[in-house]
């Protein structure tokens, strides 16, 4: 897999890599949090079924994804835009409407960026969010006997961006998951509100937007514990089901794009959220993962994880 390698050569030829390999990354002596993702045209998105507004409100909504999987507090983006020599100007003014859109629901300001030329659309956005929460975030901090939570329905995203490469529009709600995904700041504000007036200081936690099979590999190897998962307790929309009767359960696990949250708390910490947003999914085990003799599902991750590179 042609990302781990990559990642693997970056922390081993940085001399400081420490900031790496949560979905944000902390800079304590300001206070925030920093991430940043790419979308590149025929990988991550097709201008023939997506359009320039819709792609201005998804650049920006999987950065602040990943700002909610940090309990931060979003505040400024910066955008670099790429485009071939041909683009009109009513797609820019278009891209810029949808980033408008998402920023004024979140009260976001955009602090600049950067436009160049190139052969594709490239989307290339940083954001920046607070932290307002005395709580700190990590892939490593899931302990034994912790129960394994996420937020909203999984593979609805896979689901719709398959009908989009079938020609199918016959489910509306499943393609607007995909074109227009909805970051979890708000549920993450609750579930941060509860950590800090519980004084809890420490959350495993990270978003699903490779997949929700691929956080639960990458938290479970973060811990070092292996994770109990009850599949049957997996959210799954009844549209998912209907439209893909056969296959809902593998676009649940390796669909990729629902940008929903997976973290792991204590039972009574999981008490005191809302059960219409935040649903239990498992346990963490008191197995670790080094005493398995089976690693089936360590394999299962490299051959169905989502792809950026289009192996």
């Amino acid at each position: 897999m042609k990302e781990l390698e990559y990642l693997e050569i970056i922390n081993n030829t940085l001399g400081d890599s420490s900031l790496l390999g949560d979905d944000c990354a902390f800079l304590q002596e300001f206070n925030i949090y920093v991430t940043q993702d790419t979308l590149v045209e025929n990988v991550h998105f097709d201008l023939d079924t997506t359009t320039a507004c819709e792609l201005g409100q998804k650049a920006v909504s999987v950065n602040l994804s990943d700002l909610a999987s940090s309990l931060a507090k979003p505040m400024y983006i910066t955008i670099s835009l790429s485009l071939p020599k041909n683009t009109n100007t009513d797609f820019v003014r278009d891209f810029y409407t949808g980033v408008n859109a998402i920023c004024n629901e979140y009260n976001v300001k955009v602090a600049g960026g950067d436009l160049t030329g190139s052969k594709e659309v490239v989307v290339s956005v940083c954001a920046i969010g607070k932290k307002i929460f005395d709580v700190n975030v990590s892939r490593h901090y899931s302990k034994p006997d912790e129960v394994i939570v996420v937020t909203g329905t999984h593979g609805d995203s896979a689901g719709g961006l398959r009908l989009l490469s079938q020609g199918r529009r016959e489910n509306d709600s499943l393609i607007k998951k995909h074109l227009l995904p909805s970051p979890k700041i708000s549920e993450a504000m609750e579930l941060a509100a509860v950590l800090q007036k519980e004084q809890i200081k420490k959350l495993a936690i990270m978003d699903t937007s490779d997949g929700l099979g691929d956080a639960i590999y990458k938290l479970s190897k973060g811990c070092g514990y292996v994770f109990d998962i009850n599949y049957e307790n997996i959210p799954v929309s009844s549209e998912l089901k209907r439209t893909f009767p056969e296959e809902y359960k593998d676009l649940v696990m390796w669909g990729g794009e629902d940008f929903e949250l997976l973290f792991t708390v204590e039972e009574s910490i999981f008490d005191k959220l809302d059960k219409r947003k935040f649903f239990r999914i498992g346990r963490v085990s008191d197995k670790k993962i080094s005493d398995c003799e089976n690693q089936d599902f360590g394999a299962e991750f490299q051959e169905k994880s989502f792809k950026h590179f289009g192996e």
